[in-house]
């Protein structure tokens, strides 16, 4: 058999992204995968565009590869393919393009010989089974694909497409599949993931439910949600024991003229009811928050900070805003300077970490961490609320669950010693 081609994959980006590359990697049937960039034959860039900042990210992650391994054909996958991928082929910085759509075709495509462009389309949705995630404990599996929220800010309709969701009996299938080969923590990621179902005359908590009948299946984790996604079906779900004790509800704000301008569907008085009946219930809760947006004035500022202390919030992805080319934002004034937005991104990130420290020192009884792979009998893995731990053991713990009712809480995080 001649001597098969090394294939090496960079992933940029988010879990979505995570989850396209595994895809990938389950389709090449006559290619060998590479964990070595300088010596592989092609390189696959799964890449983001969320930011301009993305997009600088992977071109220059392209260019340094045109110096250290100058005879590899780079080929461009991702979102950057839909935003970025014509002006990089026409450029030649890549040998070949292909958009979302294509992943699926992978190992006959990194077969052709000529420089390709081949970025199909935005409605397509794939339907491959990924049943084992290289090196991973948890797995990861994509729902659905696309947004219909049309956020003043975001790029990511116009390189996704409208939402659309996949087969149940696939989704279904994939998670039998995972849970017998022995993974017990799924977590669903999507772009959109709570809009899951609305295509197909269905819901995210019916999906629930199912998956939850699963054999093997202990705890399921919901990558982001927006607050009109979570109605009464879904509530009723929280006192599960499956469910993870942490949701992540993106509100990117919490002035309403800031709502207003990102062209959001959440207002604040909603989002405090909400988030306060869902902390009732024992749950940690994330949000993304982004700051720096244009029109985002001291007045606005001060106010949203004092609704931040307000709500139970655990956790943060905070974002300094980022324009983006052909967005909404990208002419609105005025603009927020660097420096300011740098504080305020530093502010929010201190408060809740102090939120998140309180939560952590109520909650040090009955943690179920599922850990992953460690190093010299040091292991790290999330509890149920979403929060790291790092555990001293003797034996091999590799993806184990462990069940601790005695951490020790740090303002960096939890220890435990076993």
């Amino acid at each position: 058999m001649p001597n098969r081609k090394k294939v090496y994959f960079k992933t940029f980006g988010c879990r979505t992204n995570q989850f396209d590359t595994q895809v990938m990697m389950s389709k090449l049937r006559e290619f060998e995968l590479s964990e070595d960039e300088s010596s592989s034959d092609i390189i696959v860039v799964n890449s983001c565009t969320v930011t301009n900042g993305a997009d600088s990210s992977v071109r220059n992650y392209i260019s340094s590869m045109k110096r250290k391994n100058p005879d590899a054909k780079v080929v461009l996958a991702g979102c950057g393919s839909h935003s970025k991928g014509e002006g990089l082929f026409e450029d030649k910085k890549v040998f070949g393009v292909m958009g979302h759509s294509e992943k699926e075709k992978i190992n006959e495509i990194l077969k052709i010989d000529e420089p390709f462009y081949q970025i199909g389309d935005l409605k397509h949705i794939d339907s491959t089974i990924v049943e084992e995630f290289v090196g991973k404990s948890r797995a990861f599996i994509k729902i659905q694909e696309g947004c219909d929220f049309r956020c003043s800010y975001c790029i990511i309709p116009a390189v996704r497409g409208d939402a659309r969701s996949h087969r149940e009996e696939t989704i279904l299938e994939q998670i039998s599949k995972l849970a017998a080969n022995g993974f017990g923590e799924f977590i669903l990621t999507g772009t959109n993931v709570g809009s899951y179902g609305q295509d197909h005359n269905t819901s995210m908590a019916k999906l629930l439910k199912k998956m939850s009948y699963i054999r093997g299946v202990r705890r399921i984790r919901i990558g982001s949600l927006e607050p009109i996604q979570i109605d009464d079906e879904f509530m009723e779900l929280l006192n599960e024991p499956w469910m993870a004790k942490h949701l992540h509800i993106a509100l990117q704000h919490t002035s309403d003229k800031m709502l207003e301008l990102m062209n959001r569907r959440n207002s604040y008085k909603t989002d405090l009811e909400l988030f306060h009946k869902i902390a009732d219930k024992g749950y940690a809760l994330g949000t993304d928050y982004i700051v720096g947006h244009p029109g985002e004035d001291e007045k606005e500022w001060a106010e949203a900070m004092d609704r931040v202390k307000e709500l139970p919030l655990t956790h943060v992805h905070a974002f300094s805003y980022s324009k983006r080319d052909n967005t909404v934002s990208a002419t609105m004034k005025p603009e927020v300077r660097g420096n300011i937005a740098k504080e305020r991104h530093r502010e929010l990130t201190e408060l809740i970490k102090a939120k998140n420290f309180a939560f952590r020192r109520d909650h040090t009884q009955g943690l179920e961490v599922l850990l992953e792979n460690g190093k010299n009998g040091v292991y790290h893995g999330f509890d149920q609320y979403f929060n790291k731990v790092e555990i001293q053991s003797e034996e091999d713990l590799s993806s184990n669950w462990v069940l601790l009712n005695n951490v020790e809480v740090t303002s960096d995080g939890n220890k435990a010693k076993l």
